[in-house]
């Protein structure tokens, strides 16, 4: 049953429009379809259908992670559903994991991480200005999850707090520079995750996780087009969602061991080799050898 700060995502059959609501006694809901009051969904369920004082019905559905990303107020770009699911995958987390973001931003993403980390995790998200981490608390409070999120509002050039996390993501505009410090915070063998929007951006994050011994590197792109849903007429939308920015997730690891260069290492007294390794026996006719004129000189 339906309480006063439950959150509903209103659908339409009509047309497909939609709205994000969340419950509040003598609140309405207006749209061209009419009118519809907070108190006559209080005591419904999700599933059930509502009509608007102009008779036209609308659906009352659970809201998903998505459609709350894509609705929050937002000060900044936010990182939307077709690249958030994929970092979660690559992030490779779950209920009770420890994560570190860096970029609060509107808390988009963070709200997402604060979903799937559940009670049991945490989120601990950087942003150096105070009014994004205040809209993004807020944000996270709509939702009912800013108890998972710890917000923290500082320079990250200082370093995160914490250590041994399960992973990091870094939305910031110069991610190289905090390589070291994500290396710091994470847990070896566990990833991290980066969004850049530029190829010279990936060109110096990438040499950043080279420098700090990052392994199992991979740079992406993801681009989403929905298709209509009339079985009649089954095509693609005409609009579809292109670049956004590119990912990159890399593993920390330690680093390899320092090979001993081949030449340092060979025996100054063994016989001269061929490129395959080959031994060059000596012969009469190689008993010579050539001044740097050309003349060959008998060796003493």
């Amino acid at each position: 049953m339906l309480t006063a700060g439950d959150l509903v995502f209103l659908w339409s059959p009509a047309k497909g429009d939609s709205f994000l609501i969340k419950l509040s006694p003598g609140s309405n809901q207006g749209s061209h379809l009419g009118q519809i009051k907070h108190e006559d969904i209080i005591g419904m369920s999700y599933g059930d259908v509502i009509n608007t004082n102009r008779g036209e019905p609308f659906f009352l559905l659970r809201p998903s992670v998505g459609e709350y990303t894509r609705r929050i107020k937002r000060q900044t770009q936010v990182i939307f559903p077709k690249d958030s699911g994929f970092i979660i995958q690559h992030l490779n987390f779950g209920p009770g994991a420890r994560i570190v973001e860096c970029g609060t931003g509107s808390g988009g993403l963070t709200s997402v991480f604060a979903h799937f980390v559940g009670d049991d995790g945490k989120v601990y998200t950087y942003d150096k200005r105070e009014e994004f981490s205040r809209l993004a608390q807020s944000n996270l409070e709509r939702w009912g999850l800013a108890h998972r999120v710890e917000f923290k509002v500082r320079d990250m050039k200082d370093g995160f707090d914490e250590r041994d996390t399960d992973a990091v993501f870094l939305d910031v505009q110069n991610p190289w520079d905090y390589i070291g410090i994500a290396r710091d915070a994470l847990t070896g063998g566990h990833h991290i995750g980066i969004l850049v929007p530029t190829f010279n951006q990936i060109e110096k994050t990438l040499v950043a996780l080279r420098e700090h011994h990052f392994v199992d590197v991979q740079v992406l792109e993801l681009l989403m087009r929905y298709y209509k849903t009339d079985p009649r007429r089954l095509r693609p939308d005409d609009t579809m969602t292109a670049h956004t920015g590119f990912l990159i997730f890399a593993a920390k690891a330690q680093p390899l061991p320092v090979q001993p260069d081949a030449e340092e290492s060979a025996d100054p007294g063994a016989p001269p080799q061929t490129p395959a390794g080959d031994t060059v026996p000596l012969t009469p006719d190689r008993d010579f050898i050539s001044s740097p004129e050309g003349e060959e000189i008998k060796p003493e």
